[in-house]
């Protein structure tokens, strides 16, 4: 999508642009973050950073995300486009991607990540990270996936750094995921009066003024403080003064605008000046009721179209679509691709969207009020009248559409499923009239994503299935395609629970669906639509219905996901009433039996650890007992079941000291590690919950043979996450606590020193503000003062190396934290050493702090 790409006036953002620089220069951050509300700036400052970056030769690819359509919003698709950019960029990183070509299809995000981004960038040698530079994320429906796999590249600093811009901080709406993320974010605020008035003086001299009229000095400094220092609202103001209108002169628009009292501040000027320009674009009562149908329209559009193929969808007489495009053109901020300028587009990728925003806003003058709800139902109706016109055919590879009939095979059930509301039937005469056509439809529907499985997947099905049956069928089909699909499963299953709202399989197929893609992108709404979805579904399965303990265990495991976004404990409590209620209807021998009790343990222990109650605790080990005993020993479950009784063991011994517990949970863990043997890919899993078992055990008997084994099981754990494994900084902690400790027994410069040395790597692969980084902070203080004081008075210079790196302690856990005392205690000890060690008061006043935070 080509675009009017914003102006950046030279040095309006330099102060912006240095300190990004200095920080991305300076850190080992992987991901700088560019947040800000709508208007401000931030697509003009990633542009102006993209040619700053390009001309250093730093640049590897830059995408602009508030354009992308829906079929290539996946992510995968856009890790692939970035690999595109980086080969266009950069020609020697095109072996690289080639490989990544053949080797990455059906593999996880990270794999992509790496065969697509990373790789070819670390095949060029570059000697400083190359930037990839990515516009308006938020907008991209997929960015939380995105963001939560580039934890798994936390470790390639060095080779690759990302800049990104959004409206929202994914730290403060707490993105899942985003804490294991290295990113440091970076607040844009307005940009100064000065560049603003600027701005106003080279633009104003070209409007067309009639009669001599034009801007004044005065007018310059209202407009300059009207903006607010949002660029959006300058260049907005240009627009609407250089659009030639049929009345209103320039100069009256300029008297009407700088005669506003409202200050921007925010959406309230920006909602009046689009309200002020609308006011003259369309001023009848007519022309505002076709933008309303326009601006709806092109909202709910998936796709260009003709200007001829709009009016059908739509109803619009074709005659005054170009009118209207052009009367709106001054309150686009893009323009279409060449060659193109007469389609219909979506509004996205022409308006900003605060202009969009604006439209749907409920406080918006009723005249320009925009229903995107009422526009998709428009356009269903078009698409099914499409639809009855498709000719029967056996061979659906020959049949040829029209561009409309290609649209409407497409996107009908996304309008229809946006259109409607689930609890009517309001769809439902229209898409009986399709009964005919259903299987052509299927056919050509399908082939728009997998054409080369249609014909087998269509043989075997008979006239007689129903429409539901078909589109449940069709959704099936493209959940196992290997693309991406979603947005068109989910709408097919979303139309078919319109068309009966009766059928309990529907409903679960529509939970699963939502569920799967809320585990996929960490969105809480994709679990609370799941959770309704399952509801439904049990509302229709009565007792004493078979499947109604499934469908409870559904709905339970909906809330626990939504739980474990949001943390409220009442959707926790719900949660465990319905695992309650599923284990009742699921009495020996039912095959699910184990599996609920393993997973209303898990609630139960998540309970516990919110509340303490040892009564939940020591409900929960019963629980995994009787699963335990329920899992024959051949069942893939089996090492799962072991380790999950024995890590709730290992808890209650943590909180009563019960010994007899711990062994027993030690003896469980030993059993389930035979079960996965060095290639199995969860044995890492398995050596650190031994380990830490055997740690629990030190703690209590202090046996040097217990922390050699526990050290030998965290060290191997090691070895098997090596970079860029995700929790290899955890395998690094882990290891350099156990060699603290053993250091305590054997006094070796060799163990110390391995320590330190694993505790600085654990250190660098944690992001800045990980829940865990102050575990690694407080081991290594602990070390270096064991180094101090093996080094004696010759230790100034380590300590103040140290006391450099455990300042982090105090400031990762605020007061409040229950770790904070432990990170107060081990500065506070460093300090008093260098004190003594310098023989000087340089630390005195700092010490007498910190002791009366701790008396306090």
């Amino acid at each position: 999508m080509s675009t009017k790409r914003a102006e950046y006036l030279p040095n309006s953002r330099q102060p912006d642009v240095d300190k990004l620089c200095e920080r991305e220069s300076s850190s080992t951050d992987l991901v700088l973050c560019i947040h800000g509300p709508a208007g401000i700036g931030k697509s003009t400052l990633a542009g102006h950073l993209t040619d700053e970056f390009r001309h250093s030769g730093r640049l590897a690819a830059s995408i602009f995300l508030g354009v992308i359509p829906e079929e290539m919003s996946e992510p995968e698709t856009i890790v692939k486009m970035i690999g595109y950019e980086i080969g266009c960029i950069h020609p020697g990183a095109i072996p690289k991607i080639v490989e990544a070509m053949d080797q990455c299809h059906g593999a996880p995000l990270d794999t992509y990540l790496h065969g697509y981004v990373v790789e070819p960038l670390r095949s060029l040698g570059h000697p400083r990270p190359l930037i990839v530079i990515m516009d308006a994320l938020d907008e991209w429906q997929n960015h939380q996936t995105f963001l939560r796999a580039l934890a798994a590249l936390n470790s390639t600093n060095s080779v690759v750094k990302f800049f990104l811009t959004g409206r929202l901080n994914p730290c403060a709406y707490r993105s899942p995921g985003i804490d294991k993320v290295s990113i440091y974010t970076y607040a844009l605020g307005p940009i100064s009066k000065e560049v603003i008035k600027a701005y106003f003086d080279k633009h104003l001299a070209t409007v067309p003024w009639v009669d001599g009229r034009k801007a004044h000095p005065e007018d310059v400094e209202k407009l300059t403080e009207l903006s607010c220092g949002l660029p959006v609202w300058a260049s907005t103001v240009i627009a609407l003064l250089s659009h030639p209108y049929s009345e209103s002169p320039p100069h009256k628009v300029l008297e009407e605008i700088v005669g506003t009292r409202q200050e921007v501040g925010g959406s309230e000027g920006m909602s009046e000046l689009y309200h002020k320009g609308l006011l003259r674009l369309f001023s009848a009562a007519k022309d505002q009721e076709y933008f309303r149908r326009y601006m709806g329209a092109i909202s709910a559009l998936q796709e260009p179209v003709t200007q001829a193929n709009f009016s059908a969808l739509t109803g619009i007489p074709s005659h005054l679509i170009p009118r209207i495009q052009f009367s709106l053109s001054a309150l686009q901020i893009r323009s279409p691709p060449p060659g193109s300028e007469t389609m219909v587009h979506p509004a996205s990728t022409l308006h900003h969207l605060s202009f969009l925003e604006y439209l749907r806003a409920r406080t918006i003058d009723p005249a320009f009020a925009i229903s995107t709800f009422e526009s998709h139902y428009t356009i269903s109706l078009a698409c099914i009248k499409q639809l009855r016109s498709l000719p029967c055919s056996s061979n659906y590879g020959a049949v040829r559409l029209s561009a409309l009939q290609s649209y409407s095979v497409k996107y009908f059930p996304l309008h229809i499923s946006n259109g409607t509301p689930r609890s009517s039937d309001q769809q439902s005469p229209a898409l009986q009239t399709m009964v005919d056509v259903r299987r052509q439809w299927a056919a050509l529907f399908l082939r728009k994503f997998v054409p080369e499985e249609v014909a087998g997947k269509l043989e075997d099905k008979t006239e007689d299935d129903s429409m539901v049956t078909t589109l449940r069928n069709l959704a099936d089909w493209l959940s196992v395609s290997g693309g991406d699909h979603w947005g068109s499963q989910v709408a097919c299953l979303e139309v078919a629970v319109r068309i009966d709202g009766r059928d309990a399989d529907a409903w679960s197929d529509l939970g699963r669906c939502y569920g799967t893609r809320g585990a996929q992108t960490g969105n809480l709404r994709m679990h609370e639509e799941s959770v309704a979805a399952f509801q439904q579904a049990l509302h229709l399965r009565p007792d004493p219905h078979p499947s109604r303990g499934d469908l409870f265990h559904y709905v339970a495991n909906a809330l626990w996901s939504c739980y474990q976004q949001n943390g409220d404990l009442n959707l926790l409590d719900e949660s465990i009433s319905c695992f309650r209620m599923a284990l009742t209807l699921s009495p020996v021998p039912n095959p699910n039996r184990a599996r609920y009790l393993g997973n209303i343990a898990g609630a139960l222990t998540n309970l516990y650890n919110r509340n303490g109650d040892s009564e939940i605790l020591t409900e929960a080990v019963s629980l995994l007992r009787e699963a335990l005993e329920l899992c024959p020993a051949a069942h893939e479950d089996y090492p799962w079941q072991l380790d999950s009784l024995a890590r709730a063991l290992t808890t209650l011994d943590r909180h009563n000291h019960d010994i007899q517990a711990l062994d027993e949970a030690i003896l469980l863990h030993r059993k389930a590690l035979t079960f996965r043997p060095p290639s199995h890919p969860d044995r890492a899993t398995s050596l650190n919950n031994l380990a830490a078992a055997l740690a629990n055990l030190y703690g209590h008997n202090k046996n040097i043979d217990t922390l050699t084994e526990l050290t030998s099981l965290f060290r191997e754990a090691l070895g098997l996450r090596p970079a860029p494994h995700p929790h290899r900084s955890s395998s690094l902690n882990n290891l350099a606590d156990s060699l603290l400790s053993v250091y305590q027994h054997d006094k070796a410069c060799g163990t110390l020193n391995e320590c330190i040395s694993l505790g600085r790597e654990a250190l660098a692969l944690w992001p800045t503000f990980h829940p865990h980084r102050h575990l690694t902070v407080n081991i290594l203080a602990r070390a270096y003062l064991s180094q101090c004081e093996q080094a004696g008075s010759g230790a100034v210079e380590a300590l103040d190396e140290a006391i450099s790196l455990v300042r982090e302690g105090p400031v990762l856990c605020p007061p409040g934290h229950r770790s904070r005392a432990a990170h107060v205690i081990g500065l506070l000890k460093l300090l008093k050493k260098r004190r003594d060690a310098a023989g000087d008061d340089r630390d005195s006043e700092e010490i007498e702090d910190w002791e009366a935070e701790l008396a306090r």
